[in-house]
């Protein structure tokens, strides 16, 4: 009786995923950009899940009382401490520049060049204003006498944590911003619409990438919904 696992390009698995790999029919004309795309952000997540973990871990584990977010991340405002004020503001762009990033990603696959241009461009601009006000939170909080080893109100550990986690996050933000306003420019030169190399790529490109760009925004939005959840929630 035939081995299962017996195929006609080898015997065993390394027999199967060539022959699964030379299926022309399944796998012809298939564009990658989409699935590394995915495969880079399944990556990203194992890395932000372990930075949020190690925090949750840190903070039950500490004896020292954790500073309190809501009077850490406060603005003064007509003379009083307004709690989370900041951040609020600066989820409410974020979670905006989602939409608009959806919304350029379908006028996109519409060919509607000038719309998902502007679209992109609104995108990059909430994207620069976020990383702006987190690079003020930053300033604000070193002058109060925040850092990696220690700070005014309580575990030393506090600081360690918001300056890997917000930077981590805050670097993955400013990328995207660049990688928008590329995409802006390939969009705004036609080089999408008629598929020629062009703006920093000697590739050819289709607007799937507005859709690629898109996926990794969205990936980046999402990790901040679990920052501002655990971090400044908790």
């Amino acid at each position: 009786m035939t081995n299962p696992a017996t195929v006609a390009g080898g015997e065993g698995w390394r027999g199967a995923v060539r022959d699964i790999a030379s299926d022309q029919r399944a796998f012809k004309g298939v564009p990658w950009g989409k699935p590394m795309m995915w495969i880079f952000l399944l990556s990203d997540t194992f890395v932000f899940g372990s930075f949020l973990i190690a925090y949750m871990t840190v903070r039950m584990s500490t004896v020292t009382p954790w500073p309190n977010p809501s009077e850490v991340f406060s603005l003064m405002m007509f003379g009083e401490n307004v709690p989370l004020l900041l951040i609020a503001i600066m989820t409410f762009v974020l979670i905006s520049s989602s939409g608009t990033m959806a919304l350029a990603v379908n006028y996109g696959y519409r060919r509607d060049r000038k719309t998902t241009f502007w679209l992109l461009m609104a995108t990059a601009l909430l994207g620069a204003t976020f990383v702006g006000m987190q690079a003020f939170e930053w300033y604000k909080l070193i002058s109060e006498g925040v850092r990696p080893w220690g700070n005014p109100w309580g575990a030393a550990q506090f600081g360690a944590s918001f300056f890997m986690i917000t930077g981590f996050h805050g670097t993955h933000v400013s990328i995207g911003v660049i990688f928008l306003l590329i995409v802006a420019a390939k969009v705004a030169r036609g080089d999408l619409e008629h598929e020629r190399p062009g703006f920093l790529t000697h590739r050819k490109g289709n607007y799937e990438i507005v859709e690629i760009m898109g996926l990794y925004w969205h990936f980046v939005d999402l990790v901040w919904v679990f920052i501002f959840a655990f971090f400044y929630l908790w």
